[in-house]
């Protein structure tokens, strides 16, 4: 909003258009402390990682005048960290990540918490998940170890994964349903652990998020089998001999029948004014244009699709009724 000095109506239309355009106006918004990040995940998984990723960037190139603080809330399968934000009505000095917890965490345990109960900033990327073997083991493709899974009883084998009725669980039943075999799954607290986990052989598989796995298949100690998307990977940059993220077939094409994207987003408390929401809008768009973004986005194989305002909110209606009907039919809905 522009301030004008007092003067008399007839003294402001004396001075004139140029004379006008001439007085001062009040700066935008921006931070006046640090700025609390929160992740509603364990350290080391995407979440986490992207967060101080982003922290990473604002700092190295200036982007804002305060500091980016990243503080991580993983109780209660993020719930945490959402009831955090939820909380800190009118506050704009704290921003929180979100991924798909943002509808599975409510719908599972029943905590009062709904992402509308927060304020919609902008989707920074949509993220990837890829089913992943320990690279010891003799399974080179989707094929192969669907079979060795329906050759065993149920139960046998181990699928790994970032908490308890979360995305990675709701991936992990409807692989069951395409194969036709139960499995165990193992929650843990972070794609990291699971990362760690897989590699020590303590679980059989995984359905990490690219960035999470990916300095793992850089070692060559995981394999990635197939890509929970419609199409393949468009990032050819090799990662270990000739192999890239395009190398990768979809599961679909490998005969299993699954799909799924989640969402790393950024929301802030409920009560913030349009022009504090409007500044970490821009904030997002400077870091979008840094090299070391375009570079996570590369090694994490992100689908880099941006919203932001009222787009944004018509896509979180849609993602919040389909998260619904895949947790019924994974019968995950708390009190169900």
């Amino acid at each position: 909003m522009k301030h004008f000095h007092a003067l008399g109506l007839g003294a402001v239309a004396a001075l004139g258009m140029t004379a006008l355009s001439m007085l001062p106006a009040s700066a935008a918004w921006e931070p006046t402390k640090p700025v609390e990040f929160i992740v509603p995940a364990g350290t080391g998984g995407g979440a986490d990682q992207m967060a101080r990723t982003l922290q990473g960037i604002i700092a190295k190139h200036s982007l804002m005048s305060t500091q980016l603080v990243v503080i991580n809330k993983s109780g209660g399968a993020g719930g945490e960290g959402f009831l955090d934000v939820k909380n800190a009505k009118g506050n704009p000095h704290k921003i929180v990540i979100t991924l798909s917890n943002l509808f599975t965490t409510p719908l599972a345990t029943g905590i009062p918490f709904n992402w509308k109960d927060m304020t919609p900033v902008a989707m920074l990327a949509l993220d990837e998940f890829v089913l992943w073997v320990n690279a010891s083991e003799p399974y080179k493709t989707a094929g192969d170890y669907v079979a060795a899974i329906k050759a065993a009883p149920d139960g046998t084998f181990k699928m790994g994964g970032t908490g308890s009725k979360s995305e990675d669980q709701i991936i992990t039943v409807a692989f069951e349903k395409a194969v036709g075999k139960k499995m165990t799954y193992i929650p843990y607290k972070g794609g990291g652990e699971v990362a760690v986990q897989l590699v020590g052989g303590h679980i059989n598989s995984s359905v990490n998020n690219p960035i999470e796995a990916v300095s793992q298949w850089r070692g060559d100690k995981v394999r990635p089998l197939c890509v929970f998307d419609s199409k393949t990977l468009p990032y050819t940059d090799k990662i270990l001999g000739d192999l890239s993220w395009s190398s990768v077939p979809t599961c679909v094409s490998s005969g299993v029948d699954v799909e799924y994207l989640m969402l790393r987003g950024i929301f802030m408390p409920p009560g913030v004014t349009d022009e504090q929401v409007a500044y970490f809008v821009e904030l997002f768009k400077k870091v979008r244009e840094t090299p070391e973004w375009k570079q996570l986005m590369k090694d994490g194989a992100f689908n880099q699709t941006f919203m932001a305002g009222a787009e944004f909110k018509t896509w979180l209606e849609a993602a919040e009724a389909t998260h619904k009907g895949l947790m019924q039919e994974a019968g995950f809905i708390a009190g169900n």
